[in-house]
């Protein structure tokens, strides 16, 4: 599967299965307040997604567009499948679809991102969580953030992103209004006492 930044090697990136939140003098304000998962960090980039921006579409008129359901079949869909809130992964190929999602679930295209979490960006899983029949925890995004090599690193000297360890908890955590201070408040830190000059997690 064509992942962007994906690893051609088993060897994780050192940023995998990290968050990035966006210190308060990040200068590109389509990440203001951002929270992003990496889902693939090497020389050659990263990519990740923004997990607390919200789409518009809903997740069943997504299934109609893209011809997995009809209308009437979209009606009947399974609470978890019918409240899935789609994010807005990042500014890159926002047409295309992500999913991360517990291991429960694996097809031949999916990527592993750490022991607990996955990457699928086919629609395979899309008729699997709409049959009911899919991962225990989804996070579906549109679109991606990505990095060219040496990029991210740069920025995170720059002090644009302060990065910890992901949790499931965190991540899959249906609350995204207050995503970013919760993940702030997990390390302990106030967002009011955030300095654009602060250091790293």
């Amino acid at each position: 599967m064509d992942i962007p930044g994906s690893k051609t090697s088993a060897r994780a990136g050192f940023l995998d299965d990290q968050f990035l939140i966006a210190m308060p003098g990040m200068k590109d304000e389509r990440f203001a307040r951002s929270v992003i998962y990496i889902c693939a960090h090497s020389e050659e980039g990263a990519m990740g997604l923004i997990i607390n921006q919200v789409q518009e579409m809903l997740f069943p008129d997504l299934l109609v567009q893209l011809g997995v359901l009809d209308e009437k079949q979209a009606i009947r869909l399974p609470p978890q499948a019918r409240d899935l809130v789609i994010r807005h992964g990042g500014p890159v190929d926002r047409s295309r679809g992500f999913v991360l999602h517990s291991d429960d679930y694996m097809v031949e295209s999916s990527m592993p991102v750490s022991d607990e979490i996955c990457l699928t960006a086919t629609v395979d899983i899309l008729r699997a969580i709409s049959a009911g029949s899919g991962p225990r925890h989804a996070l579906m995004a549109l679109g991606y953030s990505g990095w060219g090599a040496g990029q991210l690193e740069h920025e995170i000297a720059e002090n644009g992103w302060l990065t910890c360890p992901a949790s499931m908890d965190l991540l899959f955590d249906p609350d995204l209004d207050r995503k970013y201070d919760r993940i702030l408040a997990s390390l302990g830190i106030n967002p009011a006492h955030l300095s654009i000059d602060a250091g790293h997690a």
